[in-house]
């Protein structure tokens, strides 16, 4: 049986890659997405080791609504990636400055 510190750590070494590729590599916006996907992915870890462990299921029930959140993000973000492509020929986030106000 694998203890509830193997599933942690394996949720924090996820967060601290994710953390790490958003804070070295801030110019390409599918990165910096992807890295939110796998924090995200870390928190869900989390929250089913403890699910499973303390035997109740409302991690489990955090964990779709977080994957839903996820997908919505996930889309959105992709739709908004690919407008700005399409008006600036770039995907870098130093050339973005089109969403000031």
């Amino acid at each position: 049986m694998i203890s509830l510190s193997a599933y942690l750590s394996v949720g924090a070494v996820l967060f601290g890659i994710s953390l790490a590729g958003i804070m070295l590599n801030r110019k390409n916006l599918i990165l910096i997405l992807m890295c939110i996907e796998l924090m995200l992915l870390a928190v869900n870890t989390n929250f089913i080791a403890f699910s499973h462990y303390l035997k109740n299921n409302t991690g489990e029930i955090f964990v779709f609504f977080i994957l839903a959140v996820a997908a919505a993000e996930t889309a959105i973000g992709l739709a908004i990636l690919m407008v700005l492509f399409r008006r600036g020929k770039t995907i870098k986030v130093e050339k973005l400055n089109t969403l000031k106000g």
